[in-house]
C-alpha cells in the first residue's frame, strides 16, 4: 500500500531534518496521497540544497537497512517517557500507537506503516519551498530502485 510506504518515509524524513536542521525542527503538518507526501515544518530560513541531499541521504541509508519497524499501543504518557515525537497532542487519546525505527525514530501516530524499512524504495525530495512564516515544505516521492 503506497500510503503505508509513504507514511514511513515520513517518519524518516521527519527524523533526518532534526538531525541535519537541529531541534528546532518540528512537524507543523503532513499530507500523503497515493502519489507523494507533503511535510510542513517550523524552520526560519531555506533548507540548502546541500541539506537536502544530506536528508535524502539518511533517509535512503535507512532504507537500505531494511529496518523492521514496531508498533506498541501504550498510554500516553508512556509515549512520551520514550521521548517518543508528537506534536498533535490535543489530538491524541489516552492510549497511542507508537511506531518505532530503531537509531531514526520513535513517533506517536495513528497512520498506516510498513512493516519494514526496505519496502520503501528511493526516497526523492521534488521541492522545498516557504508555506508560511516561519514554516517550510517538502514535497517527496518514493520511486523503485536503490540511492547510489
Amino acid at each position: 500500500m503506497e500510503t503505508a510506504r509513504l507514511h514511513t518515509a515520513t517518519h524518516l524524513l521527519n527524523s533526518a531534518l532534526r538531525k541535519v536542521l537541529g531541534d528546532e525542527v518540528s512537524q507543523r503538518g503532513s499530507n500523503i496521497t497515493p502519489e507523494r507526501l507533503r511535510f510542513d515544518f517550523s524552520f526560519h530560513r531555506k533548507v540548502t540544497p546541500e541539506e537536502l541531499r544530506e536528508v535524502e541521504k539518511i533517509v535512503n541509508e535507512a532504507i537500505d537497512k531494511q529496518i523492521e519497524i514496531s508498533m506498541k499501543e501504550m498510554k500516553l504518557n508512556e509515549a512520551y517517557a520514550l521521548n517518543a515525537v508528537g506534536v498533535f497532542t490535543n489530538k491524541y487519546e489516552e492510549t497511542v500507537k507508537v511506531y518505532s525505527i530503531p537509531g531514526y525514530s520513535v513517533e506517536i501516530c495513528g497512520g498506516p506503516h510498513a512493516g519494514n524499512t526496505g519496502e520503501l524504495g528511493l526516497f526523492k525530495i521534488v521541492k522545498e519551498e516557504a508555506s508560511s512564516a516561519g514554516v517550510r515544505r517538502i514535497k517527496a516521492v518514493l520511486k523503485e530502485g536503490k540511492h547510489e
